[in-house]
């Protein structure tokens, strides 16, 4: 079956007044009687910004703490902010132009603001509460800072604070191909199917997550390490306090209301990406009578239900035009790509005033239960999640949101839309799923890997859960954390921080003695052999652990890198993980003439290939700009760290195209925060760079030494020690 005709996509030049969506109209200046309000609502709300710009909010109600909450990161990158939630509406083509259409289309196939304005109506009065106090913090900022220009967004509404509802920008909807969906609903040929899964010769976008038991800590208090592996900047550092309960310190994504990873007084949960299979597709079998698409389910035909999506986008010369595209779908969800004559359509959940609310009340538990019941809203689709507590209980959950599917079938890739079986069948409850609670080990990790090495002897089973609920193999990361757990004991925050740190590169354990192999075992007449003697020595005595100082880290790491670019494609057409690839396909004669060409690489970059790892490897913050510009002529500091996919747990890697000969980070740890949850809190923290996104700040850069130097600073979580450590207190708009 062909897709739909391009006659069902329209262009048309527009104004630009008339472009934006109609709820998007009552924009501008505030009213004097706003005006009024919200500086009335300012008085209420002190922020203390101490030592290192960290922003400590303070207020009467949740509400009031939201308020200054989101002042507050408006002070330190109001841009990104903005763009979050530019992206999060799919409205992205009205400030990028058109080559931004096909991700707004995507977002707007499962939002759109007048599904959110009926969700803001039908929320709970506190959380209206909270939605108002959000927009009313944005607007204030942008009224007292007259000289800050928005690009698209100038007055916030409350119902825009569900359009982003949980912290990973995009979430889910991220995992629908671009491309595949521009060829269905534009006017190239559709590609051929992808192989899910994630590609193993890019950044992960992972994290790690580990939980210490009170009988495996000095103090006899439970620990908690909270690492998450995000673009750098991604999510700022915050303290948000109320007098109804809220105590929240940790990592926000800019412009939500709730701490993400983070801790209260009380507890700590952590969440890393990649629980179990929560995205399925369909092959629907299509059918054209009278110019109307059907697909076939059962024995009957059903029809699709269409809607016009408007798109507006900035045109070349700078006026605004809109593109607006028939959209289809299923009872399922909607038709994203076509595979082989069939149109394909994506389950995926979409519940955000549920997910809105789970991740705001998580913030307030005090204690397991409450944890759980939080848990049992079942909408954190795409996360696991390592807790931690005062009363000494460490848990794990493999994935929250887990649709019941018939397991006859195999969900990992696309399943017959015409068979009614397939449908998901409710969700798994919170207890049907994979999860631990204080495993006799005393240790739980996660590395976004599979759950079955969590609690190492007393991990859960795979034999016990249906094969959708884990899809992610074991990673060298994984194997990297339970090494450093494993048969340890009195752990303090200085020694898990060590531990999370370890520099071990796991991911060349099965692959270097294969290269040592190839060489010992090649005639004396190979070039390839006689072109790296002296490499070999090197990698044959490396003991495979990263530094500034060491040349065989960078020689492996090209190395690495070097077989990934030239077999990464042959791997992902196997379906297979690069590394496995090759560690089993790859000839010795394809290993060494591997290391030839990383040596010259690093010798026509370089000068040389003997060239310390520290001199490569880069922390580099030039501007606020949110994709940073790199310039090896300007200056720039050594880290040690390598990329998580070669086991590395503190995580450091560039996921942009390289244009400059050194390797700056852009993904990996960013904001990490070590907890001992005694009976007053312990932390210590660190962020990628700093909290401001100015470069005039003395906190665009302040933490950057310490960052590439893995040490932290300590967490001033109590007021007094705030005030101790105190640069400056005020209100809103002061």
């Amino acid at each position: 079956m062909h897709k739909p005709s391009t006659a069902l996509v329209a262009f048309c030049a527009i104004p630009a007044a008339i472009a934006a969506p109609a709820a998007q109209q009552a924009v501008g200046a505030l009213s004097p009687a706003e005006v009024l309000r919200l500086q009335a609502i300012a008085k209420r709300v002190t922020i203390m910004r101490d030592k290192w710009g960290i922003p400590h909010i303070y207020a009467k109600t949740d509400a009031d703490a939201v308020f200054g909450m989101l002042y507050a990161q408006s002070e330190d990158d109001f841009k990104r902010i903005e763009l979050n939630f530019i992206n999060a509406m799919g409205r992205l083509a009205e400030v990028e132009g058109e080559k931004a259409l096909y991700q707004d289309l995507r977002m707007k196939l499962f939002i759109t603001p007048e599904q959110l304005q009926t969700q803001y109506k039908a929320s709970p009065d506190w959380l209206k509460r909270l939605m108002v106090a959000w927009a009313d913090g944005l607007n204030f900022y942008l009224h007292t800072h007259p000289q800050v220009q928005p690009r698209l967004l100038t007055r916030f509404e409350p119902w825009m604070a569900l359009s982003f509802s949980e912290g990973s920008i995009g979430g889910d909807i991220e995992s629908v191909n671009l491309e595949q969906l521009k060829a269905f609903y534009g006017e190239r040929p559709a590609p051929s199917l992808a192989v899910r899964g994630s590609d193993l010769d890019k950044e992960p976008r992972g994290s790690n997550g580990f939980a210490i038991a009170p009988a495996l800590s000095k103090s006899g208090h439970a620990l908690l390490m909270i690492n998450p592996h995000t673009s750098f900047y991604f999510r700022p550092e915050i303290h948000v306090v109320s007098q109804e309960g809220l105590n929240a310190y940790g990592a926000v994504t800019w412009g939500q209301f709730f701490v993400y990873q983070g801790f209260n007084d009380r507890i700590g949960w952590m969440h890393t990406s990649g629980g179990g299979d929560v995205i399925d597709e369909y092959l629907e079998t299509v059918v054209e009578k009278n110019g109307k698409f059907f697909y076939q389910y059962g024995k009957d035909l059903r029809a699709f239900r269409t809607e016009t999506v408007r798109l507006p986008y900035k045109a070349s010369d700078g006026s605004m035009a809109v593109k607006t595209v028939t959209a289809y779908f299923t009872h399922r969800g909607p038709v994203v790509r076509e595979h082989e004559g069939k149109w394909v359509s994506v389950a995926m959940m979409n519940e955000p005033l549920k997910a809105l609310t789970q991740s705001f009340i998580r913030t307030k538990a005090r204690n397991y239960p409450a944890f759980y019941k939080s848990m049992e809203l079942r909408t954190n689709s795409s996360n696991n999640t390592v807790y931690a507590d005062a009363d000494g209980n460490i848990a794990y959950f493999h994935g929250n949101f887990m649709p019941v599917r018939d397991t006859r079938f195999d969900f990992t890739k696309p399943v017959d839309g015409s068979e009614p079986a397939t449908d998901w069948k409710g969700l798994h409850g919170v207890r049907e799923t994979i999860q631990l609670f204080n495993p006799k080990n005393g240790w739980i990790q996660n590395t976004n890997n599979w759950p079955y090495s969590a609690a190492g002897a007393y991990s859960p089973r795979p034999q016990d859960y249906p094969a959708y609920m884990s899809v992610n193999p074991e990673n060298a990361r994984g194997i990297h954390a339970v090494r450093v757990l494993q048969g340890k004991k009195d752990f303090t925050i200085d020694s898990l921080i060590a531990a999370a740190y370890d520099n071990q590169l796991t991911a060349f354990e099965p692959l270097l003695p294969l290269l040592v192999r190839a060489y010992d075992e090649s005639p004396a007449s190979d070039l390839a052999k006689a072109a790296v003697i002296e490499q070999i020595t090197l990698l044959r005595d490396w003991d495979m652990r990263y530094s500034v100082s060491s040349v065989p880290t960078s020689l492996a790491i090209y190395w690495l890198q070097d077989q990934v670019k030239q077999y990464g494609p042959a791997a992902r057409e196997k379906g297979m993980p690069v590394l496995d690839y090759l560690a089993s396909q790859l000839s010795p004669k394809q290993r060494l003439e591997a290391l030839v060409r990383a040596s010259n690489k690093l010798a026509n970059d370089f000068g040389s290939w003997k060239t310390p790892w520290g001199e490569i490897n880069r922390f580099q913050r030039l501007t606020g700009d949110i994709v940073q510009p790199f310039d090896d002529s300007k200056p720039s500091i050594p880290v040690p760290f390598a990329s998580g996919n070669w086991g590395a747990l503190a995580a450091y890697g560039m996921t942009s195209q390289q244009r400059t000969k050194r390797i700056y980070g852009e993904r990996g740890n960013s904001f990490v925060a070590a907890v001992e949850f005694g009976p007053k809190i312990r932390a210590k923290s660190i962020l990628a760079g700093g909290q401001s996104s100015d470069p005039a700040s003395p906190h665009f850069n302040d933490q950057a030494e310490m960052y590439a130097r893995g040490e932290f600073k300590d967490v001033l979580f109590y007021k007094e020690d705030i005030e101790k450590n105190l640069e400056r207190k005020y209100r809103p708009g002061e």
